[in-house]
């Protein structure tokens, strides 16, 4: 163990429940071009879904994965299949109406039923069950933030109740419950629509890598990184952050943040229920069957991608605060997820731009992608298909709202701008010798700024800390061993490869 991430009861390497505890299937890398009706980039809950539902049409389709799929965000989530999203929907009725914070709701119960329908048809074993979602307030400030969001639940008809406390030794000052929702295994679910989607003709390959769309050609045409081409009637971007921007100009209205979990076998009993602080930082808890156990996952201390503290002490912080609730028997897994916000907080989904209605995108779940991960490929679908989709017009990634889609916008990128300046003046003052093994820094070489990680044995990774995507200088994120970028949350391994978009170059390799 190094400095920076101390032997603890933490396990040492991030690894998530889901994956761990499911056999997945793999598929080989596309290795000649090939034509479809429908090329999807992206393996997740996104991708996967509206593969399914577009095969089950009788569409050749094509997912094409950049590493393995349901590895990414959708295999790192808490897998809460609910539409209580923290404190949106009195924000939604404000900014929006209160027809479009009703459409919001509705979009995500009906995902909840189709995981229910699906698991039912399919006969999908998937640990999914019925949980009352709780939203609970400990300061006075955030008391009054729920009383507002329970009077938006009671405009919009959502079933739901107050209650004083909840199940845990947390002192609070009141809870919302959004009844009858729902969590599962996603991973499980995913794996049967997979099997599916192959016994339907689809087509899936992974370590296949898009990075631009052909739009000269008399179809859209994507192209790989190894130079395959997939000509298709429709191109779908769900690889989380858009792997083709088409002049949307997507970088300047997401930003990535990080939150984390720790899977904890505890003292105490988890009565059940699914529940989430609205005070920052958040907490979430909910369990998941373990080998005849209750694994809790504990989650958040959520933060912009590539700012903040050490990532090792949100871990620690999330250790704390299952010691004081829970009383840790053992921290089974830990692992960080990365999460996608748009300006207004409700998801892009739809033609990437108005003026290119054959390519699709779905991007911006705000950490509630197991609902609008859903939501969204039943929205692809119905557009592939040129049906009526009764939120499409919700999720338009072309809608704009004065407020507060200005105001975020000029945050956001004002924000950008300012990091993208300390990271230039930004002076290290260390060398590749005051660095550990299984450590990493930005240090000096040669009198330029470098980003050195050492191995266990000591052995020496250099990187040009200049991100690919806009110039912007990343950072050392100790916790799951990545360089990251502050800017628009593109992220590298130790040795510069991409980890996540938007950035599609590696760093720069420096020698010493």
């Amino acid at each position: 163990m190094t400095e920076e991430f101390p032997q603890g009861k933490m396990p040492y390497e991030p690894e998530p429940f889901w994956r761990e505890s499911t056999q997945l299937k793999s598929f080989p890398p596309l290795k000649i071009d090939t034509e479809v009706d429908v090329a999807i980039v992206g393996g997740g809950i996104t991708g996967i879904t509206t593969a399914y539902l577009l095969s089950k049409q009788g569409l050749k389709v094509a997912i094409l994965e950049a590493s393995e799929i349901l590895n990414e965000t959708t295999g790192h989530t808490t897998a809460k299949v609910t539409a209580q999203h923290g404190l949106i929907y009195d924000e939604l009725i404000q900014h929006m109406g209160e027809e479009n914070a009703k459409l919001y709701y509705q979009a995500n119960i009906d995902a909840l039923e189709f995981v229910r329908q699906t698991t039912n048809e399919l006969k999908i074993d998937c640990d999914l069950t019925e949980e009352d979602a709780y939203i609970y307030a400990i300061s006075d400030h955030y008391e009054k933030k729920i009383n507002k969001e329970l009077e938006a639940y009671q405009r919009l008809g959502i079933h739901s109740e107050y209650v004083n406390s909840i199940p845990f030794p947390i002192d609070i000052k009141g809870s919302i419950v959004m009844k009858s929702q729902g969590q599962y295994h996603p991973l499980k679910f995913l794996n049967v629509l997979v099997d599916e989607i192959v016994k339907s003709g689809g087509e899936i390959y992974e370590q296949t890598t898009a990075i631009d769309i052909d739009e000269t050609t008399p179809k859209p045409t994507i192209i790989t990184r190894e130079g395959r081409r997939v000509a298709c009637k429709y191109a779908i971007a769900c690889s989380h952050f858009p792997f083709f921007d088409g002049k949307g100009f997507y970088f300047s209205r997401l930003h990535a943040e990080r939150s984390y979990i720790l899977g904890v076998r505890a003292k105490m009993d988890f009565p059940g229920g699914m529940y989430y602080s609205a005070d920052s930082p958040t907490r979430s808890l909910r369990y998941t069957p373990m080998n005849g156990e209750k694994l809790i996952l504990v989650s958040g201390d959520g933060h912009k991608t590539g700012q903040g503290m050490s990532t090792y002490k949100h871990y620690k912080a999330l250790e704390e605060f299952s010691e004081e609730v829970l009383g840790i028997e053992e921290i089974k897994y830990r692992w960080s997820a990365q999460d996608l916000y748009t300006l207004d907080k409700v998801p892009y989904v739809g033609s990437i731009t108005s003026s290119k209605p054959n390519i699709l995108v779905a991007t911006g779940y705000r950490k509630w992608g197991m609902t609008n991960g859903i939501a969204a490929s039943k929205i692809l679908a119905d557009l592939v298909l040129e049906k009526e989709n009764p939120y499409q017009d919700l999720y338009s990634p072309s809608r704009f709202y004065a407020d507060p889609s200005i105001k975020k916008f000029l945050k956001q990128n004002l924000d950008v701008a300012g990091h993208l300046i300390e990271g230039k003046i930004d002076i290290a003052d260390k060398s590749i010798q005051d660095i550990r093994n299984d450590e990493g820094s930005v240090v000096v070489v040669n009198g330029k700024r470098a980003g050195c990680y050492k191995d266990n044995e000591g052995n020496v990774n250099l990187v040009d800390t200049t991100c690919t995507h806009m110039g912007c200088e990343v950072e050392w994120n100790s916790g799951d061993r990545t360089w990251d970028c502050p800017c628009h949350g593109s992220r590298f391994s130790v040795t510069g490869d991409v980890v996540e978009g938007p950035a599609k170059k590696p760093l720069k390799k420096v020698d010493m």
